[in-house]
């Protein structure tokens, strides 16, 4: 999986070209972040890389080596090298998300994938990208409508 959304959101170093690692959204890295760096919003980048997808994961949860589920983010490289992601699946979505410039454009599956992350990460998600463009934005909140 990684390597599809890899192959679809172009995702390689500039210099010397080599892929960056993608993955699912790994939404406890995201809690973890918002709480040490107090952001009170949140921007997705690229929606539309999981158009088409059957289903999308989450990762909600980690699972120690002794079998213990935990849901907090374990720090450091060394750490996480030592837990497993634990998912959540969603449907994905058949229409796409390219493009579209309103949220209530979005398929119905989208934005409930992004409410969930909302859930997940406890704060809002405020600006969605549906491609690599500048204009291929989504003002969620009507704060940001006003800025954009």
């Amino acid at each position: 999986t990684g390597e599809t959304i890899r192959e679809l959101a172009q995702e390689f170093r500039t210099t010397p070209g080599r892929p960056r690692r993608v993955g699912w959204f790994a939404a406890e890295a995201a809690k973890y972040s918002a709480l040490i760096n107090g952001y009170t919003s949140a921007v997705l980048t690229r929606l539309d890389v999981l158009d088409g997808f059957e289903t999308v994961k989450i990762c909600t949860h980690y699972v120690t080596e002794d079998g213990e589920v935990t849901d907090d983010f374990p720090g450091g490289v060394a750490a996480l090298g030592k837990v497993r992601p634990v998912f959540e699946e969603m449907p994905g979505w058949d229409r796409p998300t390219a493009s579209v410039r309103h949220y209530e454009d979005l398929p119905q599956a989208a934005r409930n994938y992004v409410e969930r992350l909302e859930e997940l990460i406890g704060c809002p998600v405020d600006v969605i990208s549906t491609g690599p463009h500048r204009e291929e934005t989504v003002s969620v909140r009507a704060m940001m409508r006003v800025v954009a």
